[in-house]
């Protein structure tokens, strides 16, 4: 389950605690847009008295931030919850986890969306998982 972080992200997690004083160690890019996630407890410090923390950082990365809840313990409810977090405002239907692999099951726009050009989004999200769950492929049907 080991996460690899490259000096763009490393520098990502260091502004994220300078001005939000919430550590974390999980930072991630999905959709072009710049994910942290933090302990449930800490989610509103890190977003800050209304949203503050986050227009900052949006301002100073000239990226969309987004804060979700970091999963607790590693079962089927935590990964969906954390995928539908992610992914959100794209809704999918069903979550599978079948020997490594995930499924998810999803309506034909929700589907492309979760695919995205070139599959794109569709392998970024391989790497979330797999970064934080060992979950080692997605296929989206």
């Amino acid at each position: 389950m080991g996460m690899v972080i490259n000096m763009q992200v490393m520098r990502y997690i260091n502004l994220f605690s300078k001005i939000s004083r919430v550590n974390t160690k999980n930072c991630f890019v999905y959709n072009n847009q710049i994910y942290f996630a933090v302990p449930q407890s800490k989610v509103s410090m890190a977003i800050g008295k209304n949203a503050s923390n986050v227009r900052k950082l949006s301002e100073i990365l000239r990226r969309k931030i987004v804060i979700v809840e970091m999963p607790g313990e590693n079962n089927l409810n935590s990964v969906e919850r954390f995928i539908k977090n992610v992914v959100s405002p794209i809704e999918f239907n069903k979550l599978e986890i079948k020997g490594g692999i995930a499924v998810i099951t999803a309506g034909r726009q929700s589907k492309a969306a979760l695919i995205g050009r070139g599959r794109i989004r569709e392998k970024e999200l391989g790497e979330i998982l797999k970064d934080n769950f060992g979950i080692l492929k997605v296929r989206i049907a």
